[in-house]
């Protein structure tokens, strides 16, 4: 259930931003607007293309590849719906972004991206895109500092045994 709340609240942030956005600098400006000068803008720009708009007009392309890796992901949620709960919220973050922006591509064809730091130089993104980032963040750190310990302590416990049987 938490999961299915997590993915929800992404979706919906990513979506209201997003509408909120194009509501406004759309209407109120030339597409740009400083939040702190400098440093952070909100740019309405439309990306046809994946991270850092690479592959352009590859629409098709990127609805299927999210659908299946969403599929993945509710497998793997399903599968694990009683396991660890950072690796759950994860993947739930995850799904949550993925969707966000297969929202986008299937009801205007691009993804509307808007967050622009400009004090380090930095690709225009939106809040599917931070979901992303963050979940997939939170599952590399599970992998390498949760289920990598357990795994080098079954290994550990697996060589002691052998060692204590040989005995």
């Amino acid at each position: 259930m938490l999961e299915i709340i997590i993915v929800a609240v992404c979706i919906f942030a990513d979506q209201l931003t997003k509408y909120l956005i194009e509501m406004w600098l759309l209407a109120t400006s030339n597409g740009t607007v400083p939040i702190i000068k400098d440093v952070l803008y909100f740019t309405y720009a439309r990306n046809y293309g994946a991270a850092f708009s690479i592959m352009q007009n590859m629409k098709v392309f990127f609805i299927v590849i999210t659908l299946i890796a969403s599929i993945g992901i509710i497998y793997m949620l399903i599968k694990n719906r009683k396991g660890n709960l950072l690796f759950r919220i994860s993947l739930a973050i995850t799904l949550g972004g993925a969707i966000g922006n297969l929202v986008d591509r299937i009801r205007i064809g691009y993804v509307i991206d808007f967050i622009d730091v400009r004090a380090i130089n930095f690709a225009i993104f939106n809040v599917a895109d931070a979901c992303l980032v963050v979940g997939l963040m939170l599952l590399g750190i599970y992998y390498f500092f949760i289920e990598g310990k357990q795994e080098r302590v079954a290994k550990k416990q697996l060589k002691e045994s052998k060692t204590a049987s040989n005995e």
